[in-house]
């Protein structure tokens, strides 16, 4: 493990295995409550990242210990195979001293995988609550600044309410059930969101690995065909506590303004309220999306449930 100095009076640091997951799922959990008011990490989310095929658990995750108390843990990773490097950092508040170690070990690490890539910068990314428990002030000491915002927004689900949807016209959905709709639904999220802020390419093997496929229930995930031709895909996950999750709508360019937004929208409201029976479902926005994402949600019913802030802190290698 890279390290700078030695931990802070009372603190030990090691790395991450597998095995850590449940405990480091309590610890997020634990900061969801102070951040937001209710739990809101699943297991099998932090087994995924735990596993990301960019990590080197021995090298890219650090748990914080307080005597036996775990009170942090970061990870970082490297999407890109360039600059961008990027990083998870969560420690209770009653120790500030050791977020500011976990930064410099992070840092540092960054600065590192960018150099390995050919860089001469690292240009780190991390997502934090617009309340978050970490020193935010802090932060901008160490030179990191706010870059983006994304809003978490949802609605409460009435199955009378939300009848299976009627195509338009021209439109047919299918799942993914079938390989070969797997990877035509990765171009589709690949094409439709290659424009987006921190958009990173990934390949169909690095995507898979990148949102568990092997647990995925493609029956979730869904394509649609305007007049014979795949211009739209929606993945959603019903492995969630607290709502039913749309993880990516994306329409190609080309074929937007159709309506097609919409009706996979209202298409998810209603699968998941009558055929799963949810009460509740969410999904994630930029909030400077350029394609208008944000307006067609708030038109569909669903409000601001809580942000996050990307931040960026740019250090050379």
């Amino acid at each position: 493990m890279t390290t700078t100095g030695t931990p802070p009076a009372g603190l030990t640091v090691r790395p991450a295995t597998l095995g850590d997951a449940g405990a480091v799922t309590a610890l997020l959990n634990a900061i969801d409550v102070l951040e937001i008011g209710r739990e809101e990490t699943e297991l099998n989310e932090v087994e995924a990242d735990l596993k990301h095929p960019e990590v080197d658990l021995e090298k890219d995750s650090w748990l914080l210990f307080e005597g036996d108390r775990l009170i942090g843990y970061g990870l970082l990773w490297d999407d890109s195979g360039a600059e961008r490097i990027d990083i998870d950092q969560y420690v209770l508040p009653d120790r500030p001293d050791g977020t500011e170690y976990l930064f410099e070990l992070m840092e540092a690490r960054a600065a590192e995988r960018a150099a390995g890539n050919g860089a001469d910068r690292a240009v780190i990314h991390l997502h934090l609550n617009i309340e978050p428990c970490v020193d935010t002030d802090a932060m901008r000491a160490r030179g990191w600044r706010t870059v983006r915002r994304y809003n978490v927004m949802a609605r409460d689900l009435v199955a009378a309410e939300h009848p299976i949807p009627e195509p338009p016209t021209g439109v047919v959905l299918r799942d993914c059930t079938d390989e070969a709709d797997r990877r035509t639904a990765h171009r589709l999220i690949q094409e439709s969101f290659a424009e987006h802020f921190d958009f990173q390419p990934r390949s169909y093997e690095q995507w898979l690995s990148d949102i568990d496929g092997e647990r995925a229930d493609w029956s979730l995930v869904w394509i649609a065909s305007l007049d014979g031709e795949d211009v739209a895909a929606i993945r959603t996950r019903n492995d969630r506590t607290t709502m039913g999750w749309t993880a990516n709508l994306g329409v190609l360019a080309a074929a937007r303004g159709r309506g097609l937004g919409s009706y996979l929208l209202r298409h998810f409201f209603a699968h998941y309220a009558t055929v799963i029976g949810r009460e509740r479902v969410g999904l994630g926005v930029d909030t400077d999306n350029s394609s208008g994402a944000l307006a067609l949600y708030e038109r569909h019913g669903m409000a601001l449930d809580f942000a996050v802030d990307t931040w960026e802190l740019t250090r050379p290698v």
